[in-house]
């Protein structure tokens, strides 16, 4: 069984790969035997990740992309398929959002959010998504968030777009099956991140939040890293359209 996680031979991208759950992502998918294309917009983060992976006997490819930008985001695609010849997995993980009541979020702000976290999501898959069908192969992840399910204040647009893009996952998942392709989500709870921060890092906040988990605690990026792993790989040969939740519990409550 262990073997059908053994993503040797295969290239990959990770978008926000420079940082919290995408770094660890990318560094997972590399320990598995996958070539990784580092996508993001900061380029000495994306820098700094290919090193890590190079370094650990992997190959790597930072390439700095605005996923808002169709021909950028149309670039990444190529210049994937000419650096390691073909694209078998797509992880969608970059995202954006405003800590803001939907009463004082901007207009502005509100498209940001849905720009990044759906848009661009689109806009890269479908790119992908022709490769892979010239393959007859290939594995979409996106990364959602228990938000998609559950309402959390000051995080409404955020939400909102994650519901979406669960929405997107089925979509793709159903028109694209019959090419080979096959899309899946994972949705972690809580994680420490950057991204996450000004609750963690507040000793009161985060005793409050984590007194909710059943599990007790917040997840680390490491251990959203599996769940990718598996829906990257032979072992989810049979699943398409479904979302993971990796969080400690937080839906059950």
């Amino acid at each position: 069984m262990n073997a059908k996680f053994d993503l040797s031979g295969k290239s990959a991208i990770v978008t926000g790969g420079g940082r919290g759950i995408g770094r660890a992502i990318a560094l997972g998918l590399a320990a598995s035997g996958a070539s990784v294309v580092v996508a993001g917009r900061t380029a000495e983060q994306l820098e700094a990740v290919a090193a890590e992976i190079r370094a650990a006997g992997a190959k790597a490819l930072p390439v700095v992309t605005d996923l808002t930008d169709s021909q950028q985001v149309e670039a990444l695609a190529a210049k994937t398929v000419e650096a390691f010849g073909r694209i078998d997995i797509l992880v969608n993980n970059a995202a954006r959002s405003f800590l803001r009541s939907l009463l004082d979020l901007r207009e502005d702000g509100w498209d940001k959010v849905f720009d990044t976290n759906v848009k661009a999501v689109w806009l890269l898959s479908r790119a992908v998504a022709r490769t892979m069908m010239a393959q007859k192969s290939g594995r979409i992840v996106n990364i959602t968030t228990v938000g998609a399910e559950k309402a959390e204040l000051g995080m409404g647009a955020y939400g909102c777009s994650k519901a979406a893009l669960k929405m997107l996952t089925r979509c793709m998942a159903r028109e694209w099956a019959a090419f080979g392709i096959q899309v899946n989500a994972v949705g972690p709870g809580l994680t420490r991140t950057a991204f996450s921060q000004p609750i963690w890092s507040n000793a009161d906040v985060a005793k409050h939040v984590t007194s909710l988990l059943p599990m007790g605690r917040i997840a680390e990026p490491e251990e959203i890293v599996p769940a990718v792993l598996f829906l990257a790989s032979d072992a989810a040969s049979y699943m398409t359209g479904h979302t993971i939740y990796v969080d400690g519990g937080a839906l059950t409550t």
